[in-house]
């Protein structure tokens, strides 16, 4: 009898353990079939991702089309060192930089503080409305609202009309100076955008415990006091996220949005690195050269987004691997 409890004891034991492995066996099954749904993604990944980035070898080549990548000149940093000792290359850098930024800040206080109004919103039926209305720009494109601008800035346009006529001014020439430039770029990147942003922080205030301005009512706390001292604080994480994430976008200036608005006049103040990209590699066709300066720039792109996820999680205790 003791032995035939000894035994009965290992099986007993042995139960859990083969429960175990076709659990894993079940998980795994189940694994299979997402895996095999994101396959066609991750070929397509890999097709025009992946196997295009062989062609940054004509960054250190005279390349020209009808030699090929095999036959073309190897001529090294050349391309890197005329990059550094252009002005014009150097003018354009500042121009991406100060343009990102200032989209970066704008586009990060305008979700932020329409959320904050959106949320004292009593009448659901009337927040929701406002809410799609200030989200569908967000799905046009720069094509057809560059159109529109492009209408309504023009001298001749709505707005120096309307200035004309209520102000007695002159027609301002928007598009044709740097600074009314930049300015206009930046204001329609958060008009076509804040709608998107605000969805994030709206996010963010659903998940504030009810409870906590409850407590804040019964302690006598304005709605002011319960929006600086609970509702703010509360969004503060999920805005160093978004903050810190935008800095992996600060060489990303736009270039639909200014290759649709911007013109020879507004070079030196509206041109960014993509649109000079544009013209150099498409219109010049300095291949070599260009493939230069998008590896430059995805380089240093790459760096920022390490940056980016660094500090998000440093400063949020965000991450997402």
């Amino acid at each position: 009898m003791p032995k035939l409890d000894r035994v009965t004891d290992t099986q007993t034991a042995a139960l859990p353990a083969a429960k175990s492995r076709a659990e894993l066996k079940d998980k795994r099954r189940r694994e299979l079939v997402l895996d095999a749904m994101l396959l066609p993604a991750v070929i397509l990944t890999i097709i025009f991702a992946y196997i295009p980035m062989a062609g940054l070898v004509i960054a250190f080549q005279d390349y020209k089309p009808w030699l090929g990548f095999s036959e073309s000149n190897w001529i090294g940093f050349e391309h890197f060192q005329y990059l550094f000792s252009t002005p014009e290359y150097v003018q354009v850098i500042w121009n991406t930089l100060i343009i990102a930024g200032m989209k970066m800040v704008a586009g990060l206080i305008a979700p932020f503080l329409f959320a904050l109004l959106l949320n004292e919103v009593r009448r659901n039926s009337f927040k929701r409305t406002i809410q799609t209305l200030v989200y569908l720009p967000h799905f046009l494109s720069w094509v057809i609202l560059g159109g529109i601008l492009l209408d309504m800035l023009s001298n001749e346009g709505m707005i120096n009309q309307f200035l004309g006529a209520v102000f007695g001014m002159e027609p301002i020439f928007f598009l044709g100076d740097g600074n009314w430039f930049r300015f206009i770029v930046v204001t329609s990147d958060v008009w076509k955008e804040f709608g998107f942003g605000t969805i994030v922080f709206l996010a963010a205030l659903a998940g504030i415990n009810p409870a906590l301005y409850e407590a804040a009512e019964v302690d006598g706390a304005s709605r002011w006091k319960q929006t600086w001292y609970l509702t703010i604080p509360a969004l503060i994480p999920i805005t160093i996220v978004v903050g810190t994430l935008s800095l992996g976008n600060i060489l990303n200036a736009g270039f639909d949005q200014i290759f649709n608005l911007y013109n020879a006049l507004v070079y030196d103040k509206g041109d960014i690195i993509d649109t000079f990209l544009y013209r150099i590699g498409i219109i010049d066709g300095k291949f070599g050269f260009s493939t230069a300066v998008g590896m430059f720039k995805s380089l240093v792109g790459f760096v920022f987004i390490v940056v980016a996820y660094r500090l998000a999680y440093k400063l949020a205790n965000y991450r997402i691997f």
